[in-house]
């Protein structure tokens, strides 16, 4: 099991950078740098590229309608090449709040744009040809009648480190489940609960793997986690931490009736506790939403316990196909950073 860590978009980068290449010692596999609506992603991360050497180095996620496809491919090449293949090109469709109102584009056909973009991606970093793509959404070079006619299909001009970057979509719909599990290298879901994996995307991810090309191999899947190992109380109340963010994505990550979180967990079977801090959230109550969070939602997506414990949840987190763990350590007493990620690392190896 790998183990990978989640960066703030927001904080101080150079702390953040500092302690991702002493995490390097520890066994860090990898670490995903988000996007929102503040710092763009590709520049904190071609940062971390001059200040690490192994960990690879992962954008979760880059919204795709905030990039035309090949600039999505140009970043990931530029980003591989100076980290010496260690990119990772996360996708995400974002939502309408963002996409609509922060980049004043149309949200729309998410699935479709998404394969187009994935297709290009890869048809770019082959350098085997041209670039022509015959998608209705972004077609290369694009048709005389939707511009000029003097569109000419090209070819990126460097020679790449890799003509393959992985490739991995963010994905909460049964939809956009099964579309990962077709086309992308990894999947990138929220909030994922080993126990509830097959009845919530158990359906859509077997029929995206029926259609997936053995070329690409196993999919690749990350779960976030809260970290604290150990026993007494402070351990346990560790997963009380998460509860602001939480209720931030179940109850303001979207519209009232159209918030991909809240709908999740809903699925998993807290409906009216989501509409609870959807309600509480939208009224400006955060406190008391995040108070509504459910202990179980808490509980089954972190490792806080004993080393037995954390290693059983491992294994439960392997059963369901999770094949790599990104944490958020929670250091107690005289505990640091490194002691819980080279513990984790070694729990997760056995």
């Amino acid at each position: 099991m790998e183990i990978s860590l989640g960066l703030s978009y927001v904080g101080d980068f150079e702390a953040q950078a500092r302690q991702v290449a002493e995490l390097e010692s520890a066994g860090l596999d990898a670490v995903w740098v988000g996007e929102a609506y503040g710092f763009d992603a590709p520049s904190y991360l071609g940062y971390l590229a001059a200040r690490t050497s192994t960990v690879r180095l992962g954008a979760g996620v880059l919204p795709i309608y905030s990039r035309t496809p090949a600039l999505l491919a140009m970043t990931a090449a530029g980003l591989d090449s100076l980290s010496g293949g260690r990119f990772q090109l996360g996708l995400g469709a974002s939502g309408p709040q963002v996409v609509e109102g922060w980049h004043g584009v149309p949200y729309d056909a998410p699935l479709a744009r998404t394969r187009e973009i994935v297709d290009i991606c890869r048809t770019v970093w082959a350098r085997d040809k041209p670039v022509v793509h015959s998608g209705p959404r972004y077609p290369l070079p694009l048709p005389p009648d939707r511009g000029t006619g003097l569109g000419k299909a090209m070819k990126i001009i460097p020679r790449l480190v890799r003509d393959r970057i992985p490739v991995w979509l963010a994905a909460l719909g049964e939809r956009n489940v099964q579309l990962a599990a077709t086309v992308a290298d990894g999947w990138l879901p929220a909030f994922l609960i080993p126990e509830k994996v097959q009845d919530t995307w158990g359906a859509a991810l077997a029929a995206g793997l029926e259609a997936r090309d053995p070329a690409l191999g196993p999919l690749q899947i990350t779960a976030g986690v809260t970290l604290a190992i150990g026993e007494g109380p402070e351990v346990v109340a560790a997963r009380e931490l998460p509860r602001p963010a939480l209720a931030l994505y179940i109850g303001g990550m979207g519209a009232r009736g159209h918030n991909f979180y809240a709908d999740l967990v809903g699925r998993f079977g807290w409906e009216s506790e989501a509409r609870e801090i959807q309600d509480l959230y939208l009224a400006g109550r955060k406190d008391q939403a995040a108070a509504a969070v459910p202990e179980g939602l808490l509980e089954l997506t972190s490792l806080c316990g004993p080393p037995g414990y954390v290693a059983d949840r491992i294994a439960a987190y392997r059963e369901a196909g999770v094949t790599q763990l990104q944490v958020a350590p929670v250091p107690v007493g005289e505990q640091r950073t490194i002691d819980l990620i080279e513990q984790v690392k070694t729990l997760s190896d056995n």
